[in-house]
């Protein structure tokens, strides 16, 4: 048996596909520039065909924040310093085509990974894919197509790019593992988006399983056995089986409150990037949207920030489809990992820890009220909360309140109708911010607590870095002792106290998070109703006696073996 990370839950039993890209034999040639550039011109066209095509497929089956990903790819298809470099090699030492696009990518790729931020390391991924794409192109080599599956397999890959991920036919790819990855990498977002079992992070994988043998992916307990016996097979499909049922017979929780046995109410609520993810909220009774991420109205436009009719339409038509549920969107929330195509950032050491989310806004306030403003438009046709994003200290938070109560007054002035009480809150993700947070919550509305950055900033580590990977440690009593400050310093005044992180959605850590008081757990669509079955099956009053425990622990390990005993697992 093989152990890795369940990145996104179920059972498959199948035959084994190796997924195994071309070996691309590439040498240094002379050559006649002028047919090695056409040749290059031709390569680059291709390239960026493909993926708008992939784009294309992809588009039927994912949201808005995973589509996100090819813009970056096509931006970087179309990077006129990436062509031109190659040009110059070619033009300068009459080399062929690939042989100069193999030269630049690699040293690029390598730059960018001798970098030690988890943007740099995303943009040499990036790098890598485009660039093997485009040597592809180059050379005639075919690189395999997963749509074309045309039988029942687990693909067994060293990591899955989010080309290949976005090309998976559900009939077929019953499931994946891979050697690399994390519960936050690209591959994984994308396969619980798709709803496809998958196991990251097994470094064994690739040595150990052949193509052809049969394999039992168990992406609930992050396990695989290879060549399993027959009992096994039947057990295994069995308890596929049982799991597709309880999927199904948790529909009858659709329209059922999120309330504990003991009959303490939380709110369990979606994740969202676009107005056409509430689809997925509403049809998995999401009692509101805890979450619209709406960096990617930004991301997705071609020349410039979008304007205010443009946001105050898509913000008006997730409250109009909510139809009265509380609607939390988080204003801008870029730099770091999210970059823009038509806005150039300075260049930082570490730009996790520079310029972005809300202090980016308050450096450009003329970008910040536009959103403002067609957020207090929008808030006339539901029931909206506004989130600032990357708060540490009360100043910022004053100053961003103080922007919106001046683009408020002017939109009253102008007679231009704003809906009534509406929230303004923050999100929690700087430990700063946690520990402050009942000084905060004189001031605020609500908190959400971000758990991903939370996490990642509490324990020093990159949550994209694989060699610290074993840092990203939602139950460490530390990170709960943060979440307990956050939730005690709403309640002290009687604030409500939710979390979009992915922690809020898991279900060794819903337990304690009921235990310490959290009133709101926002997570992706697919996971709503589980979680409503988890809450509905506790005991609230016994949930904050483990919590209390569960803060008394030392490591990880104890709080997890404590939640199981306690939860029957």
């Amino acid at each position: 048996m093989l152990k890795g990370i369940a990145a996104s839950q179920g059972i498959a039993v199948a035959k084994v596909y190796k997924l195994q890209q071309p070996v691309l034999n590439i040498v240094k040639r002379e050559s006649v520039p002028e047919e090695e550039l056409k040749k290059l011109d031709a390569a680059f066209a291709k390239t960026v065909a493909d993926i708008e095509k992939i784009k294309e497929h992809a588009a039927k089956t994912l949201a808005e924040e995973e589509l996100a990903i090819f813009d970056a790819h096509l931006m970087m298809a179309n990077d006129p310093d990436l062509r031109s470099q190659i040009e110059d090699m070619i033009n300068n030492e009459k080399v062929n085509a690939e042989y100069a696009a193999d030269q630049v990518a690699d040293s690029t790729i390598k730059m960018f990974e001798s970098l030690e931020d988890a943007y740099m390391k995303e943009r040499a991924a990036d790098v890598r894919d485009v660039t093997f794409r485009l040597k592809c192109n180059l050379m005639g080599a075919e690189i395999p197509n997963l749509s074309t599956l045309d039988e029942p397999v687990i693909i067994v890959a060293k990591d899955l790019t989010p080309s290949d991920t976005a090309s998976l036919n559900k009939k077929y790819s019953k499931g994946f593992a891979t050697e690399m990855g994390g519960r936050t990498s690209h591959s994984a977002i994308m396969a619980r988006s798709l709803e496809i079992p998958a196991v990251v992070g097994c470094p064994e994988i690739l040595e150990k399983a052949k193509a052809g043998d049969m394999m039992i992916l168990d992406a609930i307990a992050g396990e695989i056995i290879l060549n399993p016996k027959d009992e096994e097979i039947k057990e295994y499909t069995a308890k596929g089986e049982a799991y597709l049922k309880e999927k199904e017979a948790l529909k009858a929780l659709l329209n059922e409150p999120s309330i504990s046995l003991d009959g303490h109410k939380v709110d369990i609520v979606g994740n969202i990037g676009s107005p056409k993810d509430i689809e997925g909220v509403l049809a998995n009774g999401g009692e509101g949207v805890g979450l619209f991420r709406t960096e990617f109205l930004y991301m997705n436009s071609e020349t410039d920030f979008p304007d205010e009719e443009t946001q105050f339409e898509a913000y008006k038509a997730v409250l109009e489809g909510m139809k009265g549920r509380k609607v939390v969107i988080r204003t801008l929330d870029i730099g770091g990992d999210k970059k823009l195509k038509y806005y150039q950032f300075d260049e930082e050491m570490n730009p996790f820890l520079g310029v972005r989310a809300i202090r980016f806004c308050l450096l450009h306030p003329d970008i910040f009220r536009v959103q403002l403003r067609a957020l207090l438009r929008a808030s006339a046709f539901g029931q909206l909360a506004i989130m600032f994003p990357m708060i540490a200290t009360l100043d910022e938070f004053r100053k961003g309140k103080a922007i919106l109560e001046e683009e408020k007054a002017k939109l009253i002035s102008e007679g231009i109708a704003v809906g009534k009480d509406v929230e303004v809150g923050i999100m929690i993700e700087i430990p700063a911010a946690a520990v402050l947070a009942d000084k905060f919550a004189k001031e605020a509305d609500f908190f959400s607590i971000g758990t991903n950055d939370l996490i990642q900033y509490s324990m020093a580590a990159d949550r994209m870095s694989q060699n610290v990977s074993y840092l990203y440690q939602p139950l460490n009593p530390s990170i709960l002792r943060l979440i307990k400050s956050a939730i005690d310093g709403a309640h002290k005044y009687g604030r409500w106290c939710g979390m979009c992180g992915e922690m809020a959605g898991d279900e060794i850590a819903a337990p304690v998070l009921l235990g310490l008081g959290l009133d709101e757990f926002s997570m992706s669509a697919t996971s709503i109703l589980r979680a409503r079955k988890m809450i509905r099956n506790l005991n609230y009053e016994d949930m904050k006696k483990m919590a209390d425990q569960a803060l008394d622990c030392c490591t990880i390990d104890e709080v997890t073996e404590l939640v199981k005993k306690n939860i029957g697992k």
